[in-house]
């Protein structure tokens, strides 16, 4: 029996509101980390993650992406996702009641777990520590905001946790997501092909990364640093480790003070 191949066992099933194709290029693999993603505008995936390597790792199945459309779960005829906030004010606020319906439908085909984020700009910011986190889990499900945001109740009754990408406000939540989702999959296993490369890049180590060079030697009176091509491997990650810190501590000084303070 052992010997017998199989055909089954590698797709997972969830519900839709949409009957989905027998064939897909990208179906949902039962094994691999998967994004589901809950939005407005679910044509914009996989956009860029569908290129280069996170587009590569996509079609050979290490990650999986699953778009829940919000409009299929609106209200009346129109599907109406937002109403006007409680309290007067500007804008628009999207439903409990639609979110509630999305998320639960996304929920309901998350048999390995995975945390639910909203990409929101008072979220906690997003680091490469909580983005390896991230990867190491099964998966994750992320809400894409529109609007002035998502009522409170859906956030507290599911306990979501907010992330956001800086200090700044975007119209939506989809190119956040899409960050988001580049960042943990570029670190799942295979996906660049040398896990040094993530070993030594910006923040691993709590520094920013030291400058790369490469051909020609010269450039417009510009010359490799003598230490890279000298060919003592010595020298070369003390230099690499000198410039990492002197980029920290004048580009950014909260994570040399950080640096520092965990070493104490």
């Amino acid at each position: 029996m052992a010997d017998t191949p199989r055909s089954h066992g590698r797709k997972s099933i969830r519900p839709s509101a949409r009957p989905r194709d027998l064939l897909t290029p990208n179906p949902t693999l039962a094994h691999a980390w998967t994004a589901r993603v809950i939005t407005l505008l679910p044509q914009a995936f996989p956009g860029v993650l569908g290129e280069s390597l996170t587009g590569r790792a996509l079609r050979e199945g290490v990650w999986s992406l699953d778009t829940i459309d919000l409009r299929e779960h609106g209200e009346g005829r129109h599907r109406n996702v937002d109403d006007t906030p409680a309290g007067g004010g500007a804008g628009m606020v999207m439903r409990a009641d639609v979110m509630g319906r999305a998320i639960d439908t996304a929920l309901a085909g998350t048999p390995r777990g995975g945390p639910l984020v909203y990409l929101s700009p008072r979220g906690a910011p997003l680091t490469q520590a909580r983005a390896q986190g991230l990867a190491a889990g099964p998966g994750v499900t992320l809400v894409c905001g529109r609007f002035e945001g998502l009522d409170q109740r859906v956030i507290d009754h599911y306990e979501i946790e907010e992330i956001s990408l800086g200090d700044f406000v975007m119209t939506g939540g989809e190119i956040a997501a899409q960050a988001l989702i580049d960042v943990c999959v570029r670190l799942l296993p295979g996906v660049l092909g040398n896990e040094a490369s993530t070993e030594e890049e910006s923040f691993s180590g709590g520094l920013l990364e030291h400058p790369h060079y490469t051909r020609p030697a010269e450039w417009r009176g510009r010359s490799i640093p003598e230490v890279l091509t000298s060919g003592d491997h010595g020298r070369v990650a003390r230099w690499r480790r000198e410039m990492s810190e002197r980029l920290t501590a004048e580009r950014r000084p909260d994570l040399w003070r950080a640096l520092h303070d965990d070493s104490e």
